[in-house]
């Protein structure tokens, strides 16, 4: 609902709506059929990895199990955004409750940095598998993986959750639209009527902690694993190595400067359209999960002939 001027500074704000592109109009007429067919292709590729996983014996192996993870996640997160966005464009579904705006901020805030620091585990696999082969067996083990996984669950959660909640407990006393398409921090604290300097220090160190952390540890990995593939000597073992762990970089490297990008976008807003950094945000959330499984998954002999051999039971 929106609030009239006379009630604006005494009404208790239930929903919001989200204001998505409604300066870009032109915008909401081609956006929708290619965000709706990477929505697709990066649901049912993670969906076809995670079922040949978990239904290929063979691939009950460390290094899998990690790519489970990152395709769990990449579908959580896009069933978080996208088909809002979505329902905005096709039927004009603007509004959206207090308690989903906030649940979506969580899982926007605290799913990003888990893949993130998914990447770094996948990164030190590779290490491990190409620096020190002969101990890969005994270090990265089912234990490894549990391990890694409860550090990931644990430190993101613990210090992604104050966003979220430092956000619901400002008081929004009458302003609820929201110049976004998704429930950014930002975007709706500052329609609070409490001073928002703290959420956005705090979110400004905890992304930069956090991501920042995770992409210098994995710079340093693959700086390792490049030394070590241009010493090898067997025949066509380093151009192996290097065609598997570039294209895994280049899609690590693609993660991280969306985010840069979208990050100096937003603080140079004056110079640059304030769509824009939305538009950015809004990819974020499908580009990586549409070409994660295509990248990690299907460029794996490994998982190509688990695919064919479940097409070939079902078939």
């Amino acid at each position: 609902m929106l609030p009239n001027s006379n009630s604006s500074l005494s009404a208790e704000v239930s929903e919001f709506l989200l204001n998505c592109f409604v300066r870009s109009p032109r915008w909401q007429l081609w956006l929708p059929l290619p965000l709706s067919f990477l929505f697709l292709l990066a649901m049912g590729a993670n969906a076809t990895l995670l079922i040949t996983i978990w239904l290929e014996v063979s691939l009950h192996e460390p290094m899998y199990y990690l790519l489970s993870l990152l395709s769990l996640l990449d579908m959580v997160l896009c069933l978080t955004v996208i088909p809002k966005v979505l329902a905005i464009f096709w039927f004009d579904l603007r509004s959206i409750s207090f308690f989903a705006c906030f649940l979506q901020m969580f899982i926007m805030n605290n799913f990003l940095p888990m893949e993130s620091c998914t990447f770094l585990a996948m990164a030190y696999d590779r290490y491990v598998a190409i620096c020190k082969p002969l101990h890969y067996p005994s270090i990265i083990t089912d234990r490894f993986v549990a391990k890694a996984i409860a550090f990931i669950l644990i430190r993101n959660t613990f210090l992604t959750a104050p966003i979220p909640i430092l956000s619901a407990r400002l008081h929004y006393c009458g302003k609820n639209i929201i110049e976004n398409c998704i429930c950014a921090n930002l975007s709706v604290s500052k329609l609070s009527c409490d001073k928002v300097a703290l959420n956005k220090i705090y979110q400004l160190i905890v992304a930069w902690t956090l991501l920042g952390s995770d992409l210098v540890l994995i710079m340093l990995s693959y700086t390792f694993i490049l030394r070590a593939v241009l010493r090898l000597k067997a025949k066509g073992a380093a151009g192996k190595a290097l065609s598997t762990c570039g294209s895994h970089f280049i899609l690590i490297l693609f993660f991280s400067t969306i985010l840069l990008v979208f990050v100096f976008t937003h603080m140079a807003k004056k110079k640059v359209s304030p769509d824009i950094p939305i538009l950015l945000n809004i990819l974020h959330h499908v580009i990586p999960a549409a070409l994660n499984p295509i990248v990690y998954g299907v460029r794996t002999q490994e998982i190509k002939q688990g695919i064919w051999k479940l097409l070939r039971r079902g078939g």
